[in-house]
């Protein structure tokens, strides 16, 4: 695994973790010589974690109205002066998002936790969730598909952000439900493993005042039909990021139907596959859903 672990940057990855542009990077090392990238023996810049994170930082500085020709001129240990300058007032959306990243590229956990506690001391976890996990989640599958980022990377983000979710998932839990018409059950099909939306999702739903049972990852069909002996109104769940695939995946549905929707039971369905769903398939009992959004304004 150490193997795995990435520490020099191309001139993409930079691009694809700050968001300034490779042209942009060149133009402020060519004239302001704000990096200094190493060289391969055929003359193509390499760049190490040091480079990443001043240009993290000097990208914050800029979105905060520094100029790149003043930012140029000063010492080494005053940018990141400014960046703490800047944070301190609790005003900056992209540092936390900057900081998760640096947290996740050096495998740095105490960064992680420090940059969550200085958000939830003025945001609700809600709060963080959907202004700083989600689009941290979305960048992250946008820069392992580009090689930016390691699976350990991702993995090691991605298992954070859950542990989170299931700290403020306990609170809730051991509060009695005040609704009871219905109950809601969370799963995902066989060989989904990407939980993180459904957890969240539980969240939710606890928060609103239900009764959850999460089972998880790769559950069978049959396996939920078994709840269906011991509870009525049951919802169920399902987020299907990247199973069934698209050729059996309206059978998957009619399965599920067929399997699940007695006494009052509904089937809610969310997450990339469902794009592949034909209309013919749903039912009013069985719905399709395009966000976390509107499924939560759905309890």
């Amino acid at each position: 695994m150490i193997n795995n672990i990435k520490t020099v940057f191309s001139i993409k990855d930079l691009e694809n973790l700050s968001g300034i542009k490779a042209h942009t990077i060149r133009i402020w090392e060519k004239r302001y010589n704000i990096l200094e990238p190493m060289r391969t023996d055929t003359n193509i810049r390499f760049y190490n974690l040091h480079n990443l994170q001043k240009l993290l930082n000097i990208t914050l500085l800029h979105e905060y109205g520094y100029k790149i020709s003043k930012i140029a001129t000063y010492p080494e240990e005053k940018i990141p002066q400014l960046v703490r300058e800047i944070i301190s007032k609790k005003n900056s959306q992209n540092y936390a998002i900057t900081s998760f990243k640096m947290a996740m590229m050096n495998f740095d956990q105490e960064l992680f936790f420090n940059t969550f506690d200085w958000l939830i001391t003025e945001k609700t976890f809600k709060e963080v969730f959907k202004e700083h996990f989600l689009p941290l989640l979305k960048e992250l599958g946008l820069l392992w598909q580009s090689e930016t980022i390691t699976p350990a990377n991702e993995h090691f983000m991605s298992h954070l952000i859950k542990q989170k979710i299931l700290i403020y998932t306990e609170s809730l839990q051991i509060r009695k439900p005040i609704k009871t018409d219905r109950i809601f059950v969370l799963s995902l099909p066989l060989n989904e493993i990407h939980q993180i939306g459904l957890l969240y999702l539980q969240y939710e739903i606890l928060d609103k005042g239900y009764k959850t049972i999460y089972l998880g990852e790769s559950m069978p069909i049959e396996n939920l039909q078994d709840l269906t002996k011991h509870f009525e109104n049951i919802t169920f769940i399902s987020f299907m990021t990247v199973q069934p695939d698209r050729s059996v995946i309206n059978q998957y549905v009619k399965s599920m139907g067929q399997k699940l929707l007695q006494k009052n039971n509904e089937i809610w369905l969310m997450g990339k596959m469902v794009e592949y769903i034909d209309e013919k398939v749903l039912t009013d009992r069985i719905r399709v859903f395009d966000s976390m959004e509107e499924t939560i304004n759905m309890l």
